[in-house]
Formats: C-alpha cells, structure tokens, sequence
C-alpha cells in the first residue's frame, strides 16, 4: 500500500511524527521526508532512521513560508504534527504557541495548497477544541468556547482548513486525538503529559502527582492507533469535497486513578500518588465519539489502554535500563 508513495512528516522527530516515520518506512513506503526543527522533537527520534536511502531530514521550522515549499517539493501525502503542545506551555507563553501553531500551519496549508505533486494533507487537530461543552460523548460538530491559548491554536487551524477548502477547493483532514501515549514520549521534558510522568514516576518507584482528586478522565488513546488513523487518513479516504475533522481515540475513559493502577500495575508497585491542585484551562472529562472515522476513513483502534500502558511501559523500561 506504500510502495511508489512519498510523505512528509512535520514534526517527524517528535513522538507521534517519529512513530508515524518508523511505520512508513517498515511498511515500504519509497520516500519519507522529515521536517523539524528539534525545539520540541529529539534527534534520536530519527538517528535509526538517517542511513535508509528513502529518509531524508530537514532541519528547519515551519514558522519560515520558503522552508515550508521546500519541504513540500515532489511529495504526495503531508502528515503535519509540528506543533507545540502543552496547555500550561500555552498559558506560560502564548506568543510562542501562536507563532507556531497557527502562524506554522497556515505556512503548510499556503505551501500544500500550491503544491502540484500533493494528494492529500491530514493534519494533527486536537480534543480540545471541543473547549467547555460538557457533554460526552465528544461529537464532531459540538464543539463549545476554548478553554487555554492552546485550544485556540488548534481550533483556529480548523478553522483554516474550513476556509481553505471553502475558498481554494483544498480539502484536508484533521485528525482530533485524545491523549495520545506511547514509546518515544519524553517524560523529563518540563511540559510532558501525564502517562509519561507517571511511568517515570513507577520506575523510581516514586508517588506520581496527580492534579486534582483523581477522578478528571481522559480517552487515552495509544500511539499505533493514530499512526493507523493518520495512514488511513492520507490514504484511504474518497475524494473529499470539503474539510474534515474527526475524533481520534478510543471510545473509553479512563479516570488518573485508574490510570496510575494500571501503570503502578505494569511496573509491579504498590505506592499510593500525592494530589495537587487542578491546573488551569483542564477540562474534567473527556469522551469521544469515533463513529465519524469508523464511517470516513474505516478508522478501527486496534490496542485498548491497558495493551498500550503495557506496550509503553516495557518501551520505557528498556529505555531507562541503558540510561538513556
């Protein structure tokens, strides 16, 4: 299904964009093309990666328009997941959250759009432009007001990619994931997400901290079913005749209590988490509805949280026995 196809990655030493790189290149596609800039990506991501003829890496941002239609040049298929995530990032600083991810997507959209060798652009959306809407499951359409900087970066690319497809006729895909884990998540960066901290915080044998009482949930979704849905998504869909955004998850909640058992459950540790105040702009639950991938793109999660917490954990264990 690869074969002959050439993609893009943004972001492709990040978590997401360097596990989306690892299954291109097993699964025989003939050119893989990289672009980050390594502010919030690691080059070890992508060192295994360097010696293959059909990868190739650009180190540059996305915020520079030139960069952006050269990294285009001659590919197919773009998985854009450059960004900077982090909803007390944004908070801290949402000069450099805007920079990038509005300001570096539309520079994508312009230099996709222009592209003439380009069949289809999928893009990393997020669970957070639902905002404050209350209701679960999460349904594309029922979104509610933004909640941090960070929900307003993500819900204006959609909002782009609206508009592109309404005035350009450049149709995209956003693909809304719901706390996406995974190996290659980096839990000593100051803004990692939780799953990561916590499987640190097992390993040392150390009390997570937990934000809140324990009982705000989330559909952690593991990382392999967002590489599905973004090869699916660039692959897979008919000819659209629109913008579209879909709910990337799993269809399940799990609360941070039930999350930290099954990790403290994993390691073999019976330690109980230390609770501190809930963070600014978090949202209490968060539920989706996947029935638009399934329907859109055949979008079918194949590992539940505990499979994924496993797989992560096994990933994480080995990684810190070399001391990496």
């Amino acid at each position: 299904m690869l074969i002959n196809k050439s993609f893009l990655i943004t972001g492709g030493a990040g978590f997401i964009g360097s596990n989306l790189v690892e299954y291109l290149l097993e699964n025989g596609a003939s050119e893989v093309r990289v672009l980050d800039n390594l502010s919030n990506g690691y080059r070890e991501n992508i060192e295994p990666f360097i010696n293959d003829a059909r990868f190739e890496f650009i180190e540059g941002d996305i915020r520079d328009l030139n960069t952006c239609k050269k990294a285009v040049e001659g590919i197919e298929y773009i998985s854009h997941q450059a960004a900077l995530g982090s909803v007390p990032r944004s908070v801290k600083d949402p000069i450099i959250s805007n920079e990038v991810n509005i300001t570096g997507f539309l520079n994508m959209l312009v230099a996709a759009k222009e592209s003439p060798s380009l069949k289809r652009m999928v893009y990393a959306a997020s669970s957070s432009s639902f905002g404050d809407s209350a209701k679960l499951p999460k349904v594309e359409g029922e979104e509610g007001k933004p909640l941090s900087p960070y929900a307003v970066t993500k819900w204006v690319n959609e909002l782009y990619g609206d508009v592109f497809s309404k005035v350009y006729g450049f149709h995209t895909i956003g693909l809304r994931y719901f706390n996406v884990f995974g190996p290659k998540q980096n839990p000593n960066n100051p803004y990692a997400a939780v799953i990561p901290l916590f499987m640190k915080a097992a390993m040392e044998k150390k009390a997570p901290i937990i934000n809140g009482d324990g009982s705000y949930s989330r559909d952690f979704t593991f990382v392999q079913n967002a590489i599905q849905a973004n090869v699916k998504a660039m692959l897979a869909t008919p000819d659209l005749d629109k913008h579209e955004v879909i709910n990337i998850a799993v269809g399940e909640r799990t609360t941070l209590i039930q999350l930290w058992d099954a990790i403290a459950a994993a390691a073999g540790v019976n330690i109980q988490p230390e609770f501190s105040p809930n963070r600014p702009g978090d949202i209490p639950h968060s539920l989706a509805s996947i029935d638009k991938a399934r329907a859109l793109i055949g979008y079918d999660p194949k590992y539940t949280v505990r499979e994924g917490i496993g797989i992560t954990y096994e990933w994480f264990e080995r990684k810190f026995s070399v001391g990496v």
